[in-house]
């Protein structure tokens, strides 16, 4: 029996709504298997923000860290989107979150589950058969570094910073899991252009040679972005930027279908945190449409990465396979051949995960 703590922030939107589908999934798993999981929760976001004026408060963040793994929601909410003057936002909690946590390595399976062949945009014999695996550096790049507006505010500017080390640690990671899978890895810069692009390549290049055994690709980022939907089976792990990686991983959620199918994990040398890939969707917030399918999964990733419980992780997985085989679906990944009967809302989606683990 292991005993373990998990946070649960569900954050903003509907994160509060899949978050609470993939905890009863945890608890299905801790009672199935003889485990004993406790829980937490903690504020993020917007929520945050409304209830303490920080988005990241610092009860959080202690939370956080005291704990063993986080399964996390969503942040953001449309009051923000519009108004590029706020000084506080949601996603500001976000960002501190990786960076105080050290979570420098954001991991995001992308593996298309055959039943949902017909509702991704992509032909199903281009489709059938990817399974890609993304390393996205998480605490660099253009979205930490020095950034603001001179010229009285009328030109702003964002730097696009990196350091050796920072692309050694998330290269190394992604070296290792190539290791696992099928010995084949995609760089992905923009190193024609970009200075910082350039010592990514160098660096690794350099890694490359502790790594004979790996064949390394090296691909402008525009030119992954057109393969990715020509020919995804060609990749096999794909290493890139922080801004790459944010970009690149939301056009792959149309290999599996629907951004509800994708999960991540963010890692560092600390505690992992777990989400899915989508955001807070308050077009559909409080309507029981979400799909929980990506938090579920993000559930999975928690108990293989975090906990080391592959046959844990397993069952969570076999569920959600199962459930689609059954023909049941949620709004997003229903197609004009689903039966309405088998279009289910967020929970009780969830309820049918829950019978099969």
């Amino acid at each position: 029996m292991a005993k373990k703590h998990i946070l649960i922030v569900p954050g903003d939107g509907i994160g509060q709504e899949v978050t609470e589908v993939g905890k009863k999934v945890l608890e299905k798993i801790a009672a199935k298997f003889g485990h004993d999981f406790t829980y937490d929760e903690a504020l993020i976001g917007h929520v945050a923000i409304e209830a303490t004026g920080d988005a990241l408060p610092a009860e959080t963040l202690e939370k956080m860290k005291a704990s063993d793994a986080v399964l996390f929601g969503a942040v953001g909410h449309p009051k923000y989107d519009n108004d590029p003057s706020a000084k506080v936002r949601p996603e500001q909690g976000l960002l501190k979150m990786r960076k105080e946590l050290g979570l420098y390595a954001n991991l995001r399976p992308i593996k298309l589950f055959d039943e949902l062949l017909s509702a991704s945009s992509i032909k199903p014999e281009i489709l059938k058969g990817a399974d890609i695996l993304f390393f996205r550096e998480l605490t660099g790049d253009i979205y930490f570094g020095e950034k603001g507006r001179k010229n009285n505010g009328d030109t702003a500017y964002d730097v696009a910073e990196y350091s050796r080390y920072e692309v050694e640690r998330i290269g190394r990671k992604a070296f290792e899991a190539a290791r696992t899978r099928k010995k084949h890895l995609v760089s992905v810069d923009k190193a024609n252009v970009l200075e910082s692009s350039r010592l990514w390549r160098e660096e690794i290049q350099k890694l490359a040679l502790e790594y004979p055994d790996i064949t390394v690709e090296y691909q402008f980022v525009d030119a992954t972005a057109m393969l990715l939907i020509k020919d995804p089976k060609r990749f096999d792990v794909v290493v890139t930027a922080n801004l790459f990686g944010d970009i690149l991983t939301d056009e792959a959620s149309q290999i599996a279908g629907s951004m509800g199918m994708l999960a991540s994990a963010s890692i560092g040398d600390g505690t992992g945190v777990y989400e899915p890939i989508h955001g807070s969707a308050h077009d559909i917030t409080g309507k029981g449409l979400a799909n929980p399918m990506a938090s579920v999964l993000s559930a999975a990733l928690l108990l293989d990465i975090s906990f080391g419980m592959k046959a844990e992780s397993e069952a969570v997985i076999n569920a959600v396979d199962q459930v689609l085989k059954k023909g049941f679906r949620t709004g997003d990944i229903a197609d004009e051949t689903t039966d309405k009967s088998m279009i289910l809302g967020t929970d009780a989606i969830g309820e049918e995960i829950l019978k099969l683990i």
